[in-house]
């Protein structure tokens, strides 16, 4: 069984560049959702549009300044997060533990205790390098609706709200 649109599903999808014309430009990605939706909306085949993003640019935003206090806070949630992971997989495999809750409650003090350990070693070994914490993103400054050649004059009528021609 294949899938819809590929020839032979156990072959590898290759990454391409989308071959045809360009449709429209916009300087956001959700207008140009939005005009992918307008053409859906409008009974246009999108299966043959694409969205291309062009001109990436790598965005770091700064989300906050670092300290102990935050590193030790971070650690401990990751920390009983996973302490909270094995208490659970404990009561899978004893689950007639009469103080199954003492055990779960010790499996996440216990891990929220080495979290916060190993956070705040790392972050003292790592001080002077990265005092701050951030989110990294691709951003394109344009993007592209491209459909093929024969798609194109349609796709733009209908993003114009042009009538039919009879």
């Amino acid at each position: 069984m294949s899938t819809p649109g590929f020839p032979n599903s156990r072959a590898p999808i290759q990454p391409e560049i989308p071959k045809g014309e360009i449709i429209s430009t916009y300087d956001r990605y959700e207008d140009a959702k939005h005009a992918v939706d307008v053409l859906a909306r409008s009974g246009f085949p999108v299966q043959r549009v694409s969205i291309l993003g062009n001109d990436l640019r790598s965005v770091e935003r700064v989300t906050g300044r670092l300290s102990y206090g935050k590193i030790a806070w971070m650690g401990a949630l990751s920390g009983a997060y996973l302490g909270l992971f094995l208490g659970l997989l404990l009561f899978i495999f004893q689950p007639d533990n009469a103080g199954i809750g003492g055990v779960f409650l010790s499996a996440i003090v216990i891990g929220a205790g080495f979290g916060m350990l190993f956070g705040l070693l790392s972050y003292a070994l790592n001080r002077n390098r990265r005092d701050f914490s951030s989110v990294m993103q691709m951003v394109a400054t344009r993007y592209d609706l491209v459909t093929e050649d024969e798609l194109l004059h349609e796709a733009r009528r209908l993003l114009t709200g042009d009538a039919p021609q009879q």
